[in-house]
């Protein structure tokens, strides 16, 4: 309709301009004869213009390109040239009208060429700048010349004389008509570019209100308030007036979201935005980031100004909000940092807040928590290796390590345990007590997973001997449902054999969805591989669990290991387990073996397999990939003996 409606407007200012060009020119014209005006015929010469280039418009901006450009000129032309002869025949004179053919050629022509090159020069992009002044020259060009050289080819025979172009009431009405014509164009132009520009200076203001404001809540968003930040930090730089930045983060509000669904969530995120929006003073703002985060900044001279900023905005947050047919409360976990005490840069002040605000939401504290360098900067360390963590994944600084397991009764190589190792390029070594629960904080332990199930399996594809390996699987690993799709997949890209392959995982990893859990490990003992219990007397320890799935191993916790040889109620324990993993046709391995006297106890008792420094220490997938030696194993064993 826009585009209809700029047409529109284009046709009628040309046509109309067009016929009071050509009826203007008509007035002066000195025919010696007797003249008269066929109304009809003039009115139809209007219509004539308007719909010609309202064709001729229509064609050439249909698509962009020159082809239709020079087109839609030409039709324009034809539409000027027939107007032009439409007037004519309106002009009714007391004698013979005679034609000069070829005048009257040269003139269509003359108007057919100029307006498709006038059209073609407006579209083109070659004349740059100059495209305006161009198609427009070229487009009265194409007027004039109709207009002169078809009068040119114009003779009058008079069969009587006069001195007058018209009668004095058709001459009267002629220039009334081409006055009014001519104004209402002049006006259609006129009020078309202050609409225009009303249009589109509406549209700059609401583009910009949408660019700088959060759609749901009318708040300055993140890039208003970061511009706000740096003005008034520029406005207080040697002032000795301080700036304090809080950074809101709402508590209880997922549950919101959860029970009564996002619509009452947003509605509550609009009534936050409106409390803490009727808080603000001079010199305050408070801004949206983004969820359920929210950041206000305010002027202070001393700390109680501040202390009482923040008391509004607790006040506002924690009062009880009516929302539809219920009432939520909700509270919020505050961060501040303090200008140019804690930062001297918007950025680095609003990164402090936000440490602030993450240590006030982890320690669940019921006051806002002030930016503290020592505290905070733990909390930095941990982001900055979660950010490294994943460049890690994507560049060569993780590795896989094995680990021997052996039977210690038959005295061969079971299998290994693959455990990941992070090189990091600054800080070394990292060890993955320190990784692990980054990469389950930071959404980086389902790729990890991944990425270590399937190098694990490819590196054991090239073992000499069917040694298993097994692989740890996380909570958050477990709790995904395509993970049994996922090991079907590595499994079939590898070319590694089911049975070869084992995962391992605590029992506190299964009680977090214990339904899901056993679920899930159904499927993926059901592709034939086997499944092993880690960690077993640490955790819950429950024969329940035991009862509901057959696991194929229980791993008995390094911790009761390390007391073996001074502790006879580990001993007792060890051999309560070992009997009802006898019991349950269930393997017990022992992890931790350090020492001979371990070893010794543990084979005494009974024990399956063995895991531990004393029989290898995790060495790095090398191809072939490093074994314990048989005769290594057999001697330690047979001198344990």
């Amino acid at each position: 309709m826009q585009r209809f409606g700029w047409l529109f407007l284009a046709s009628v200012g040309a046509g109309a301009t067009i016929w009071c060009t050509h009826f203007v020119a008509m007035l002066a014209y000195r025919a010696g004869v007797p003249v008269t005006l066929d109304p009809v015929l003039t009115i139809f010469s209007l219509i004539i213009a308007v719909a010609g280039t309202a064709l001729g418009f229509s064609v050439a901006t249909f698509r962009r390109g020159p082809l239709l450009s020079s087109i839609g000129g030409g039709i324009i032309g034809a539409a000027i040239s027939a107007m032009h002869f439409a007037g004519m025949r309106a002009y009714r004179v007391d004698g013979i009208i005679e034609w000069r053919v070829p005048y009257v050629a040269a003139a269509g022509a003359c108007a057919v060429l100029l307006s498709a090159a006038s059209l073609v020069a407006l579209d083109s992009g070659r004349t740059g700048r100059y495209r305006i002044p161009l198609g427009t020259a070229l487009f009265v060009a194409a007027v004039a010349s109709l207009h002169f050289v078809a009068m040119t080819a114009v003779k009058i025979i008079p069969l009587h004389l006069s001195d007058a172009p018209l009668d004095t009431g058709e001459m009267h009405a002629l220039g009334l008509a081409t006055a009014l014509v001519g104004l209402v164009v002049i006006a259609t132009g006129v009020f078309a570019a202050l609409i225009d520009k009303g249009t589109r200076s509406d549209a700059m203001q609401q583009l910009h209100h949408m660019a700088m404001n959060d759609a749901l809540t009318g708040l300055p968003n993140r890039l208003s308030f970061q511009r706000e930040l740096a003005r008034q930090m520029a406005s207080l730089r040697g002032t000795g007036t301080a700036l304090g930045l809080v950074a809101i983060d709402l508590n209880r509000f997922k549950e919101i979201n959860d029970v009564h669904g996002h619509k009452a969530g947003d509605e509550v995120l609009r009534q936050v935005a409106g409390r803490l929006r009727g808080e603000m003073g001079r010199h305050e703002l408070v801004a949206r980031l983004g969820g359920d985060e929210f950041v206000a900044i305010t002027r202070f001279e001393d700390r109680a100004c501040l202390l009482g900023f923040i008391a509004r905005i607790e006040a506002a947050i924690t009062a009880p909000f009516s929302v539809e047919t219920f009432e939520a409360t909700v509270g919020a976990s505050i961060g501040v940092a303090v200008y140019p005490q804690d930062a001297t840069d918007g950025e680095t002040l609003a990164n402090n807040a936000d440490l602030a605000m993450y240590r006030a939401k982890s320690e669940g504290a019921l006051a806002p928590c002030f930016y503290d360098a020592p505290l905070d900067e733990a909390v930095r360390s941990r982001r900055e290796l979660a950010a490294d963590l994943r460049l890690a994944l994507s560049g060569d600084q993780l590795d896989v390590h094995y680990q021997v397991q052996a039977s210690v009764s038959t005295q061969e190589v079971t299998g290994y345990e693959a455990l990941l190792r992070w090189t990091h390029p600054v800080h070394g070594a990292i060890s993955p007590a320190v990784f692990i629960p980054i990469a389950e904080e930071n959404g980086l332990i389902l790729p990890l997973g991944e990425w270590v199930l399937r190098r694990a399996c490819a590196d054991a594809m090239l073992w000499p001997n069917e040694a298993k390996v097994s692989v740890n699987v996380s909570p958050l690993q477990l709790a995904h449902p395509d993970l049994p799709r996922n090991f079907h997949q590595i499994l079939l890209e590898t070319g590694l054999p089911p049975r070869r392959l084992e995962i391992e995982l605590t029992e506190s990893a299964i009680m977090a969805n214990r339904e899901r859990a056993l679920h899930v490990l159904r499927q993926i003992k059901a592709l034939g591989v086997g499944i092993a219990l880690d960690d077993f007397g640490t955790g819950y320890s429950s024969l329940e669990t035991l009862r509901a799935f057959p696991f194929d191993k229980i791993k008995l916790d390094r911790l009761f290991v390390a007391e073996l040889e001074v502790s006879p109620e580990t001993i007792a324990i060890i051999r309560a387990v070992l009997a009802l993993g006898k019991s349950l046709s269930i393997p017990v391995l022992a992890e931790g073996i350090e020492t001979d006297g371990q070893l010794r106890i543990l084979r005494r008792e009974g024990c399956d397999e063995a895991q531990g420094f004393l029989l290898g220490y995790p060495e790095p997938s090398i191809s072939p990939v490093q074994v314990l030696p048989m005769e290594v194993l057999s001697d330690r064993l047979h001198a344990n003996g």
